[in-house]
């Protein structure tokens, strides 16, 4: 089938997936609107650090080891701000560092993140549309047994250690979509919407918190697929099933499938989960869902895109 594609994503997981995505698509047919509740200064510093992971996936700079960064970084700039008495918690190497320098640059200027993003896209030579999912600020805010801390200094600084009992994101009520974002979940020529593998609470709740891009999935004219980030009660990376796990909630699959329910049509799981207790109205589909080749990103975007075109011609019969 043809038609647009249109990915909720947060940092490495979803950006794997849409790496397999841009391979099996017409990468001009490919939009990812990105978590921006991860954003923050630092060092004087704009950093969008899910943003600009998709950025370095998709243009072959991202680091394969980490899932993050750039490949073949040095890191001369930390070792200086290290010797000077600087903050070295959040490490920026020397050519990731040039991104940042020109998004603030850019920002204080008066452009937007929208057409920053655009921008820094087309000079690496991404081939998708990379948009942020609102211009204005969204913080996500971990409220943990040491009390709230910024994203970053809970994730990075902290090392996910502190126990998280509430989520904030705030600005989110306030904010709206991006114009971009907006318009491409609108599109009529839009053959799915597809909810990455990220962390449903820190990557997609950020997304889901912005009223407007709730409101265009629950009114969506293609069908809705997610794709499980926890396969058999483990997170594939990240703290999804430590966070679920102390607020109260089970670390499994079907409990993402439910935080879903009544925005998607279908859920891809690993067949290792497959036969679990998900919500009726949810269509459940197995694929292998461990991404550890550019084959297995290939193989789980083709089985996501077919399940979203089986969506599509059963509800047109």
């Amino acid at each position: 089938m043809t038609g647009m594609v249109v990915v909720l994503s947060g940092g490495v997981g979803g950006a794997k997936l849409v790496l397999g995505l841009s391979r099996v698509l017409d990468p001009a047919k490919l939009t990812v609107i990105a978590n921006t509740g991860d954003d923050f200064l630092h060092l004087g510093l704009a950093i969008s650090p899910d943003i600009d992971t998709i950025l370095y996936t998709l243009a072959g700079l991202v680091d394969p080891e980490r899932g993050w960064g750039r490949r073949d970084e040095t890191w001369k700039f930390m070792e200086a701000i290290e010797q000077l008495g600087g903050e070295t918690w959040f490490r920026l190497g020397d050519a990731d560092l040039a991104l940042h320098v020109e998004r603030t640059r850019r920002l204080a200027a008066g452009a937007t993140l929208s057409d920053i993003t655009a921008h820094l896209a087309r000079r690496l030579g991404v081939g998708p549309r990379i948009l942020p999912m609102s211009d204005d600020p969204v913080r996500t805010r971990l409220g943990t047994a040491e009390g709230w801390l910024d994203f970053q200094d809970y994730f990075v600084r902290r090392r996910c250690e502190p126990l998280v009992h509430e989520i904030r994101y705030e600005g989110a009520d306030a904010a709206a979509p991006s114009a971009a974002a907006l318009a491409a979940l609108r599109d009529p020529r839009l053959r799915a919407i597809i909810i990455g593998p990220s962390n449903p609470l820190l990557s997609i709740g950020p997304l889901l918190a912005v009223p407007g891009i709730r409101a265009a999935l629950a009114n969506r004219s293609a069908p809705v697929v997610a794709v499980s980030p926890i396969i058999a009660g483990k997170a594939v990376k990240g703290p999804t099933a430590k966070m679920m796990r102390e607020l109260g909630l089970p670390a499994t699959a079907e409990e993402v499938a439910r935080g879903y329910a009544g925005l998607i049509d279908a859920f891809v799981v690993d067949p290792v989960d497959a036969k679990g207790a998900f919500p009726a109205a949810i269509r459940v589909l197995a694929a292998p869902a461990l991404m550890e080749t550019i084959e297995d990103r290939e193989r789980l975007a083709s089985a996501t895109l077919a399940a979203a075109d089986r969506l599509a011609r059963s509800a047109s019969v």
